[in-house]
């Protein structure tokens, strides 16, 4: 197909160049233009300096920036996505925004002649890499059947789970039961280094039992070595539970370990670590160590 891919950061530049590789035809656009023009050096494809100029002749337009107000710009604005789209192309955005912001474009785009996914990811930047990301998504039906073959390029799996907005609130549901296991992970590790036992070896023994995950296999090694510098950054996971929060205000659930993690969070970035990685939760704890 032609498609294109507006927002090469940390997820979007993998993702794009695995739509490429299956053969389809890739314009991207990026804010910063020499971002775009580093991924056209390493994969080919094309590229716009307009959000209008990439969408222009696509099939399938898909949006990966940092948040609501991010997305309100660059599909709706001046020269943005939906200017430069024809009848009955179809935008899929795989930002984690508000349920909220995907309602909204999703009337718009209707309003257009175009169709509109949410479709939020996890999975994190080696998910990207490797292809390998889950996708939870808002829409209809016949356009989810349109587009899932074409994601299937960089999605382990992809589920819609109900009309726009859906999406995003799915991946509320992921963040939280992420912050929960991030933190429960950082206590052990604490208790670990407090108790004096070999980490690694704890967690060799552990993972394979009722106590095992993926934060536990991925980052028990980083929390031991206290090794930050990477991956998922608080910074932006405070933006999601932030999200989260004001959804939860909204519908009515109560989310009292979620609101305390988000302080956490607040915490790391206090003591400079809004660019480290999630895992970095332990650092709060051995402040005192």
């Amino acid at each position: 197909m032609k498609v294109a891919f507006l927002g090469l950061g940390t997820m979007g530049y993998p993702m794009a160049s695995h739509l490429l590789s299956k053969g389809h035809d890739v314009c991207v656009y990026n804010r910063t233009t020499a971002r775009a023009r580093q991924w056209l050096a390493e994969f080919g494809g094309r590229m716009s300096e307009t959000p209008a100029g990439a969408a222009s002749g696509a099939e399938i337009v898909f949006t990966c920036v940092g948040n609501d107000d991010d997305l309100r710009q660059l599909v709706l604005g001046d020269g943005g996505v939906f200017a430069g789209m024809g009848q009955g192309c179809v935008l899929v955005d795989h930002t984690t925004a508000s349920a909220d912001v995907a309602r909204e474009l999703d009337k718009a785009a209707k309003e257009r002649g175009l169709h509109f996914l949410d479709a939020p990811v996890s999975g994190g930047q080696a998910g990207a890499q490797n292809g390998v990301l889950s996708i939870m998504c808002g829409g209809e039906a016949s356009v989810f059947a349109r587009v899932e073959p074409v994601i299937a390029a960089y999605a382990k799996s992809s589920r819609l789970l109900g009309e726009a907005g859906s999406g995003q609130l799915a991946k509320m549901v992921n963040q939280i039961c992420v912050a929960g296991a991030v933190q429960g992970l950082a206590e052990a590790v604490h208790f670990i280094k407090r108790s004096g036992l070999d980490g690694r070896a704890v967690f060799d023994v552990i993972r394979h039992g009722a106590a095992g995950s993926w934060q536990m296999d991925n980052r028990h090694e980083a929390m031991l070595d206290g090794e930050f510098d990477f991956g998922f950054a608080v910074d932006w996971m405070r933006k999601d539970l932030r999200i989260a929060l004001e959804e939860a205000r909204n519908n009515g659930a109560s989310l009292p370990v979620t609101a305390l993690l988000d302080q956490f969070y607040a915490d790391v970035q206090a003591m400079g670590g809004g660019r480290w990685d999630t895992c970095s939760l332990v650092r709060r704890l051995e402040r005192d160590d």
